[in-house]
């Protein structure tokens, strides 16, 4: 590094970095730093360049690490720094080009050399770095934490730099914001255009574009004259960054005495069409444009950490929540996340509990509810089971969360998933309007899914060494789809078997599978030995069965003249809901769907043999006219709300940083150093 330009094998023979690191110390008005950061050096644009830096480095790191508690050149240089960068602003004006290189040289240097003390070292010896080690404890210890602070606030004012009527929390949150919406991209590399900017957010945009730069790649730690990686080219690594500086700030754990100002920004703050008074018990709110952001959330949602924002803003922020809640263009926002869900094998665990944890928010909005059945799509092209040229916004959610909830119980088994998955189901089940037949119909062959499994897991349960093979087989022919390839004399076994296994259970049925349960253990060779899946699975079947019956029934009591698919739907497999009438776990939900099978059932046989389709759903129309309201019983309104976990922390703050980690632009952490969340955890 100098006055030349350097490459990264030259680093660890760099005269000027090796006195930097060496023994001497350098006074902060020495001009040796105007030599060293006088570089045109080639800066990364990506982890994989920057971990090529770290590793030329490393003998200079260690030097620097050695000697720097008795120099206290990390010092000096970080007050370099701050002296040139109350100039800034003056040079921009002046066109200074050489101040701004240098300023931006200096932050480049601090930057990957605290990367490198975090992550070899605690902080109370990362503190030892800040000053001499002559200084008695007292003034070394406040000497070191006025000067971090000093370097944080100058770092805060770089970014924000708007006028002083906010806290710097607040500007702080704000500006992260506009750059998330702006999603600005890259300046062209080797560019230096010097033209005042009219909208004005912070020194990145509110003085000169010399300024905003030069040092935007400090920011995102790519440097001038640089050639950024290609995936950069579609994106915006500030915005990028800025939207990762946010999510770690507000996942700060509070503090005893007072709670994170960041999160309490971000709960607080309002629409700029918004004209009344803050509270004045809150010192962080502030207005910001929510078109504005609502179209950035749209378009951002393949991003987790744009999932996670979201989230965070719907769950927190009641300002945002009630404006998305209102918006008469929800599609935009909610076709993305169910991409998401969609593509569960494609995405990490987490994007899809947020993801679904969004729809779960959104449904416990009754508006939202009979909204979405309002919007009419044409073509979803992503969704490959079906063609569906025209579906409503609704039938497609109801799609979606049924096909996630199938993926998990087939692949991951996870009772978080599934549960969240259903809630959001029975919270839209009293508005479900004009569903989609192809929608009726997984609503009702996914029931149907479970209830077959069902009796085959009770078979197994019961009768562990002799299996009726004709069940077995029935069973083995059953596709989702597929009950018509049982013949009527199979059918006729099964509904037999079946009513003789839930008279059974209607007697003492727990007593009855815990013997079942306990039979079959004493079968296994020791107590150590888990239980086959299908006998831990059983309560997980029946709960998923008991919701989907509780779904169905709020449907058919809240709206039944609305939907004739569904009925048809259910007609088309009533022998198999039938066998479960006199199910003890179901009996009660089951009256309504019994009472629904055999009215329509009766019309239909009295309107004759060979109807066509159309005639079938006439006939329907007609019988929900006909069915007297107060003869389906009424349940209680099925109403689900999402609440976080008591420690969320423990989630959100590995799940951050792995999002830091897997996607903050340019930075490289070693992964044997990481001990905050797994590998395969982001």
């Amino acid at each position: 590094m100098g006055a030349n330009s350097s490459s990264i094998s030259e680093l660890p023979e760099n005269e000027y970095l090796k006195r930097l690191s060496g023994t001497e110390s350098i006074s902060e008005n020495d001009p040796f730093w105007n030599q060293l950061l006088s570089f045109s050096f080639t800066t990364p644009t990506n982890s994989a360049e920057l971990k090529l830096l770290e590793e030329a480095t490393i003998s200079v790191c260690k030097s620097l690490v050695e000697n720097n508690p008795r120099t206290g050149n990390l010092g000096a240089l970080i007050k370099v720094f701050l002296s040139r960068t109350k100039e800034l602003k003056i040079s921009a004006e002046c066109q200074n080009h050489l101040f701004i290189w240098q300023a931006h040289n200096a932050l480049f240097l601090i930057c990957c050399l605290l990367k490198v003390f975090i992550c070899q070292m605690p902080e109370e010896e990362m503190q030892l770095h800040f000053t001499y080690e002559e200084k008695s404890s007292v003034t070394f210890q406040a000497d070191s934490e006025d000067l971090i602070e000093e370097l944080l606030c100058c770092l805060i004012k770089l970014i924000i730099d708007i006028p002083l009527f906010l806290p710097y929390t607040s500007r702080l949150v704000k500006t992260l914001l506009y750059n998330f919406i702006r999603q600005e991209k890259r300046p062209p590399p080797g560019t230096h255009i010097f033209q005042q900017q009219s909208d004005g957010g912070g020194l990145l945009y509110g003085l000169a574009s010399g300024v905003a730069t030069g040092l935007w790649t400090v920011f995102t730690l790519g440097g001038v004259g640089s050639k950024p990686a290609p995936q950069q080219e579609q994106s915006s690594p500030l915005a990028s960054q800025s939207l990762l500086l946010l999510l770690v700030l507000a996942n700060l754990t509070d503090a005893p005495d007072s709670p994170n100002p960041y999160k309490q920004a971000i709960m607080s703050f309002k629409n700029t069409q918004d004209n009344t008074a803050f509270p004045s018990s809150n010192p962080h709110a502030f207005q910001i444009n929510f078109n504005s952001l609502y179209t950035a959330l749209c378009d951002q949602q393949k991003s987790d950490q744009a999932t996670l924002l979201l989230y965070m803003l719907l769950h927190q922020n009641s300002n945002v929540r009630t404006y998305m809640l209102a918006r008469t263009d929800m599609e935009n926002l909610v076709v993305p996340i169910l991409e998401i869900l969609y593509h569960v094998e494609e995405r990490n665990s987490h994007h899809v509990y947020m993801a679904l944890i969004i729809l779960l928010i959104l449904t416990e909005d009754d508006g939202f509810n009979r909204s979405i059945h309002e919007v009419i799509l044409k073509n979803i092209t992503w969704y490959s089971e079906r063609v569906l040229t025209e579906i409503s916004l609704g039938s497609l959610l109801i799609l979606v969360v049924i096909r996630t909830i199938q993926y998990n119980m087939t692949r991951t088994r996870d009772k978080y998933l599934h549960t969240n998955c259903l809630a959001a189901l029975a919270n839209m089940s009293a508005q479900f309007r004009s569903l989609h037949q192809y929608a009726a119909q997984r609503i009702i062959s996914y029931t149907c899914r479970h209830l077959r499994r069902y009796v085959s897991v009770l078979d197994k349960l019961y009768f562990p060494h002799s299996h009726c093979s004709a069940l077995q087989h029935c069973f083995s022919t059953l596709s989702d789809n597929g009950e018509e390839l049982l013949s009527l004399t199979c059918s006729h076994i099964l509904r037999s078997y079946a009513s003789s296994l839930f008279s059974l259970l209607s007697k003492k049925h727990n007593k009855v599978l815990e013997q079942a349960t306990q039979s079959l253990r004493g079968s296994l060779s020791s107590d150590d030995v888990p239980l086959p899946d299908y006998a831990q699975d059983l309560n997980v079947i029946e709960e998923v069965i008991r919701m989907m019956l509780e779904i169905i029934n709020s449907c058919l009591t809240n709206s039944l003249h609305h939907n004739p698919n569904l009925v048809y739907a259910l007609l088309y497999k009533r022998d198999l809901f039938e066998q479960f009438r006199t199910h003890p776990s179901f009996q009660d939900i089951m009256q309504n769907i019994d009472l629904v099978i055999t009215f329509f059932s009766s019309r239909l046989q009295q309107a004759g043999a060979e109807l066509s389709v159309e005639r079938v759903l006439e006939i329907i129309k007609q019988g929900a006219v006909a069915l007297p309201k107060d003869r389906l019983r009424k349940f209680p309104e099925l109403k689900f709300k999402y609440v976080e976990e008591e420690q969320p922390e423990e989630f959100f703050i590995p799940y951050v940083w792995s999002l830091v980690y897997n996607s903050a632009v340019a930075l490289y952490w070693n992964p044997q150093d990481i001990q905050l969340f797994t590998m395969d955890s982001g």
